[in-house]
């Protein structure tokens, strides 16, 4: 019912910001599919219930007509009343958004996706997209229930599927979806596990057949402390099989020095340290984040990934 009643009102809004006459019920009537269904007596008292919530969200309703004689009320939203000033984004929303524009690059989303970027060049915020490449986390053939994963996931409903473990048994598995993410290429749901009774992953890629409803929108919270990161570490700790070689500014980065294997001074301001890693596009990451008091210098694929992030970060910039 909540859903219906969000999607009316916004047709609403859309139908009332759609020309600069004024409109009057029946047209508003003829527009709107719900209005349609209802007897008049029922129109009317929705119609009535609409309008007022509307004002309660800010959102002034003009009542006149355009008959110099007077004539039947009609009704209208000015833009002006209702769009956004200018909206200006920083360096790193902007990459968020064009991060997500890729994530989206599929059929599920595609239109929205290329409407919502036009949208943010047409006010000033003109970045390509094409530069984002920071992750490539993208879906695949092999992910067919992204998007009722992600649905059930923002509704809070409880799903059920058939999932095959790496062994290729298939079971039936009942969650509860806190969220989404991506780790080592792949996408994830995790959760609360209603079998396991603890929150679990999944791979997308080893749902099998449709993802079902298993109970009602809201029927959960999330906890607050959610944290999936630290769910797949647990699970899937990685296991470090290679090192790098950096050259880090004296007292900084302590978090890369936690995992050195050796640690020698270079001089006052500068120290070389070996650390081990797993996998190289989360020690590329973290190492970016410390801007210039860190320095790869070696393996030459590290070094370059990091070279890639800051190159990004300053076309984005630019």
């Amino acid at each position: 019912m909540a859903q219906r009643k969000t999607e009316r009102l916004m047709n609403l809004v859309f139908t009332l910001l759609a020309t600069q006459q004024y409109l009057t019920k029946d047209q508003i009537r003829a527009s709107i599919a719900e209005y349609r269904e209802d007897s008049d007596v029922a129109f009317e008292r929705k119609f009535e219930r609409d309008k007022q919530e509307l004002r309660d969200l800010g959102l002034e309703i003009e009542t006149g007509t355009h008959d110099a004689l007077g004539g039947t009320t009609g009704y209208r939203l000015l833009r002006t009343e209702v769009e956004l000033p200018q909206i200006d984004l920083t360096v790193e929303e902007a990459a968020v958004i064009g991060l997500a524009g890729q994530l989206w690059d599929h059929a599920g989303m595609a239109a929205e996706t290329t409407t919502a970027l036009a949208k943010l060049k047409a006010i000033g915020n003109d970045f390509d997209p094409s530069v984002l490449r920071m992750t490539e986390a993208r879906l695949t053939a092999n992910e067919p229930t992204f998007d009722a994963v992600f649905d059930a996931t923002g509704r809070r409903m409880p799903i059920a599927f058939e999932y095959s473990r790496p062994d290729g048994e298939t079971t039936l598995r009942h969650l509860e979806p806190w969220s989404m993410t991506s780790f080592r290429e792949h996408w994830y749901v995790g959760g609360f596990d209603r079998d396991r009774g603890e929150p679990r992953l999944f791979r997308l890629s080893r749902i099998v057949g449709d993802v079902k409803p298993d109970g009602e929108p809201g029927e959960y919270e999330v906890p607050a402390d959610a944290d999936l990161k630290q769910v797949a570490r647990a699970l899937y700790p990685p296991t470090p099989d290679a090192s790098a070689v950096l050259r880090i500014s004296a007292g900084r980065a302590q978090s890369l020095r936690r995992h050195a294997v050796r640690i020698d001074r270079i001089d006052e301001a500068t120290d070389e340290v070996e650390v081990a890693y797993a996998i190289e596009a989360d020690l590329a990451d973290d190492i970016v984040s410390y801007g210039p008091d860190v320095v790869v210098v070696s393996p030459r694929s590290l070094r370059d990934a990091v070279v890639a992030r800051l190159t990004t970060i300053a076309q984005v910039h630019a």
